[in-house]
């Protein structure tokens, strides 16, 4: 240790010292405790979570210092006055104590937390008043924007910035706007403001006196405030009024959209308004004249047009010649046919069409055209094409119990009589014949100009097999037949060349007594011929009835035994080598009835 200095050493028994007898700077205890008094005095009484208020004393760049009257200042952070750039030594602000010491012994003070308790205490008053306020659009957020009001965070929904539908909320950003507090969540300390509510009611106003001042046929300016696919809803100064889709152009409007966009200015007539319910119908096309009225004077009846097709039905389809003037072309006027077609087999909406002027009707705005007439009519000179006797092909179109309609050419047809389809075989309907889409061989039986009618034929195109069958079934001749089907107790039989025969009950007995059934196959006596009913009758009983040996295949009766002889043994020869060919063979038929004649 150095020479001369002594070692500084700790007090000793400083728990037993007497302060109260030690005098300080020359102040006894009792003048002490009466300026101790005088100080409390001056210090203000502070009470943990509470708002109080406190002086500017000092601004840093990172704390702000704040005399509160007590025995120490309170220390904030800068940012938390950032929403207050112009913040000034000497002003008065809002702070909340949040602790009277920390472990330091300093008072713990916030701004922030002032600003948001007075806030929120500020805001639930501005509900129950209706009081407009002021706030700051701080950013954009989904659905709408964060404003600040008196510090609180409030969410400002995109449907309540203005009356009008809002597509760009960035541009109120950094922005001050006046909002009214609409909604407050207590739970979790939400607040919903709008802008929109303070301007309704002025509008409301401006609405009631727009509308007492309107008057149909007023021509007033307006804004294109929302496209929609029936019409264009026009702002007209706080008035909302719809322009209808019918309304917007003489002529045909797909969509609005083909003509208006957003936010375009455009004169407008009004049509109509309720006072009630606040509807106005306005109208655009009004504001031009009507196309008809400018629709050419010297067009007339059978002049031709051009048009586009604008509207398809299944009547026909409406041509527009000029924008607002259209004409129908029905169905019947698109062909000469007169089947029953649709339109959409001629044409599709936006074709160009040209047609032939039918009606005009000025003061009634209609017209109607046609398309066929620019077409020669077969009719003209149907004679010359399908002369009496002259042989087609014709196509199958359709059916009735009658007959077959059939397609010549585009707009010609003609019916095949349900009797005139096969010589032979017995048709209950045409659809056993043949079917839709076929093509088949006709002749021109008969012609109807003024009427439009064609009578054809199918089995004249072939030689009559009965001239044949007169012969081949005479009465007396036998057959080799077989029991195909029962009607009425009579049996149908199947004889050469597919001709059937009627066989009648008491016909189908047989010798020994027993009745012949179904798939038997016998010999059957022709006893009756009928050419123009096309009927042949037979019967199996007759042959031993009359005693008659066991014929051969065509064996004659008794009765007629010169002229059965004569072509006995053609129709055996015949049916030796064809017992089960049908009447197609019609060249065999003829080659068989010549040499039968040649026989006689």
């Amino acid at each position: 240790m150095a020479k001369g200095k002594t070692e500084a050493r700790p007090t000793e028994g400083i728990a037993d010292f007497n302060w109260e007898a030690l005098e300080l700077q020359g102040y006894t205890q009792v003048e002490r405790s009466e300026l101790s008094d005088r100080y409390e005095k001056t210090l203000t009484s502070i009470n943990e979570k509470e708002v109080i208020e406190g002086t500017v004393m000092m601004i840093t760049k990172k704390e702000v210092i704040i005399n509160l009257g007590y025995k120490s200042e309170g220390v904030v952070p800068s940012n938390e006055f950032r929403y207050n750039a112009d913040l000034k030594v000497g002003d008065t602000v809002d702070v909340y104590v949040e602790c009277q010491e920390d472990k330091t012994g300093q008072l713990v003070v916030s701004h922030r937390t002032a600003r948001m308790h007075k806030a929120w205490l500020r805001v639930n008053d501005v509900l129950r008043t209706g009081e407009i306020i002021t706030g700051f659009v701080k950013c954009r957020t989904k659905g709408g924007l964060i404003v600040d009001v008196f510090g609180i965070e409030a969410f400002l929904p995109g449907s309540q910035i203005d009356v009008k539908p809002i597509r760009d909320y960035d541009v109120y950003v950094g922005k001050n706007m006046e909002f009214k507090v609409v909604k407050i969540n207590e739970e979790f300390r939400n607040v919903v403001v709008s802008h929109k509510a303070l301007i309704e009611a002025e509008l409301e106003e401006q609405k009631k006196q727009i509308i007492s001042g309107l008057e149909k046929g007023q021509v007033l300016e307006g804004i294109v405030k929302n496209v929609t696919s029936y019409g264009v809803f026009i702002d007209l100064g706080g008035v909302d009024g719809l322009i209808h889709i019918t309304d917007l152009s003489w002529g045909r409007v797909t969509h609005p959209e083909e003509m208006l966009e957003l936010d375009q200015k455009l004169n407008v007539v009004i049509l109509d308004f309720d006072d009630d319910k606040k509807r106005i119908a306005l109208g655009l096309k009004q504001l031009q004249p009507h196309p008809w009225d400018s629709l050419d004077a010297n067009l007339n009846v059978g002049d031709k047009v051009s048009g586009k097709v604008v509207v398809m039905a299944d009547y026909g389809a409406f041509i527009e010649i000029a924008p607002g003037v259209e004409g129908l072309i029905h169905v019947s006027e698109m062909s000469w046919s007169q089947h029953l077609r649709s339109a959409q087999d001629f044409m599709k909406v936006g074709d160009t069409v040209e047609a032939l002027i039918l009606t005009l009707d000025r003061e009634e705005r209609k017209m109607s055209l046609g398309i066929k007439q620019l077409m020669p009519d077969p009719w003209t000179a149907i004679e010359a094409k399908y002369s009496v006797g002259s042989n087609h092909t014709a196509k199958v179109r359709n059916f009735t119990n009658f007959g077959v309609f059939v397609e010549l050419e585009e707009g010609v047809d003609g019916l095949i009589h349900i009797s005139d389809l096969s010589w032979q075989k017995k048709i209950k309907h045409p659809s056993e014949f043949c079917k839709v889409g076929d093509e088949m061989a006709v002749v021109v039986l008969e012609i109807d100009r003024e009427s439009r009618r064609i009578s054809l034929g199918h089995k004249q195109l072939e030689e009559n097999p009965w001239d044949v069958f007169e012969t081949m079934f005479a009465e007396g001749t036998v057959h080799q037949g077989t029991i195909i089907d029962m009607k009425d107790k009579s049996g149908i039989v199947a004889l050469p060349y597919g001709v059937e025969g009627i066989c009648p009950a008491k016909h189908l007995k047989k010798e020994d007594g027993s009745q012949a059934g179904l798939e038997e196959t016998l010999d059957f006596k022709v006893i009756e011929f009928n050419k123009e009913a096309k009927k042949i009758v037979v019967s199996h009983t007759r042959l031993f009835e009359e005693g008659t040996d066991k014929p051969t295949a065509s064996k004659p009766a008794a009765k007629k035994p010169t002229k059965v002889s004569a072509t006995d043994s053609a129709v055996k020869a015949v049916n030796q080598t064809s017992e089960k060919s049908t009447l197609g063979d019609i060249d065999a038929l003829a080659e068989l009835k010549e040499k039968m004649e040649k026989g006689e």
